[in-house]
C-alpha cells in the first residue's frame, strides 16, 4: 500500500494506490497527541499517511488495555487476525496484503491540547437537534429542515446556540416572525450550547468507535470533525 505524503502533521490529504473500498478510507480515526490526549478526528487515508511516514503509531484497545504498534507491526498483527474478522471492523486490501483499519492513532511529536469549544455551524445544529423539528418533533432529512430564530431577529433575537433550532418548513411558516408563545407553539426542548461535539456524540453511538470512549468519556471534550 502506498500513500502520497500530505502537507503538515494534521493538514493536507493522501491518496491510496491499489486500495479497494473508498468508503472505508473515508471512515474516521481518532488522533491523540503525544500525551494521549484526544485532539482531532481524521479519515483513514490521512491516518495511514501519518503511519507510513512514521509520524504516528496505532493505539489498539483490548479489554480496557491498550498496546502501541508501528505501521509494520500493525500490519503483522492484521495478518494474524485476518481470518477472525469482527463485524464492526474495517479492513483495507492492497495488492500484497490486507490490513485492519485502526480506530486510534497517536502522534509522536504533537503536544498541543484541544480548544474547549464547539463550532457554531449548521452541521452541528442539525446534529444537536438530531434532525428533528423542534416544534412538531418529527425527523426530517437535512434538505427538508431550516434553522429558526426562536426569538425573531426582528425582535433583536441573536444568532447563537440558545436561540437557533431546527424547524421543518411547515412549522417555520406557521411560526413566522412571532415567538413560540405568540404562535401557540411549544419547543421540544430549550436550545442550548452542547458540551461536546454533537457529531462526535453520534460517532460514539456506533460500535466501531467503542474504543474512543477510553479517551473521551468523563471529559469535557469538543473535537472538530472533518
Amino acid at each position: 500500500m502506498s500513500f502520497r505524503a500530505s502537507t503538515g502533521v494534521l493538514g493536507g490529504g493522501a491518496s491510496g494506490s491499489s486500495v479497494l473500498g473508498s468508503s472505508v478510507l473515508g471512515s474516521s480515526v481518532l488522533v491523540l497527541n503525544r500525551f494521549y490526549m484526544a485532539i482531532h478526528v481524521i479519515n483513514v487515508r490521512r491516518a495511514f499517511s501519518l503511519l507510513c511516514r512514521e509520524l504516528a503509531e496505532v493505539i489498539h484497545i483490548v479489554d480496557g488495555q491498550y498496546a502501541n504498534y508501528s505501521f509494520d507491526s500493525w500490519r503483522e498483527i492484521s495478518e494474524l487476525k485476518a481470518e477472525f474478522k469482527e463485524p464492526h471492523e474495517d479492513w483495507i486490501r492492497s495488492v500484497h496484503f490486507e490490513i485492519q483499519v485502526p480506530r486510534v492513532i497517536r502522534l509522536f511529536s504533537f503536544d498541543r491540547v484541544p480548544k474547549q469549544t464547539v463550532r457554531f455551524n449548521r452541521r452541528n445544529i442539525f446534529a444537536r437537534d438530531s434532525n428533528k423539528c423542534q416544534y412538531c418533533g418529527k425527523h426530517f432529512p437535512t434538505s427538508e429542515l431550516s434553522l429558526d430564530h426562536v426569538v425573531p431577529r426582528s425582535r433583536n433575537g441573536q444568532t447563537c446556540w440558545e436561540n437557533i433550532v431546527c424547524a421543518c418548513v411547515l412549522c417555520n411558516v406557521r411560526k413566522g416572525g412571532r415567538t413560540p408563545q405568540e404562535a401557540h407553539m411549544k419547543l421540544v426542548k430549550p436550545p442550548a450550547k452542547p458540551k461536546r461535539s454533537p457529531l462526535l456524540a453520534i460517532k460514539l453511538g456506533n460500535p466501531k468507535y467503542e474504543s474512543w470512549k477510553t479517551f473521551l468519556d468523563n471529559a469535557y471534550w469538543t473535537v472538530d470533525l472533518k
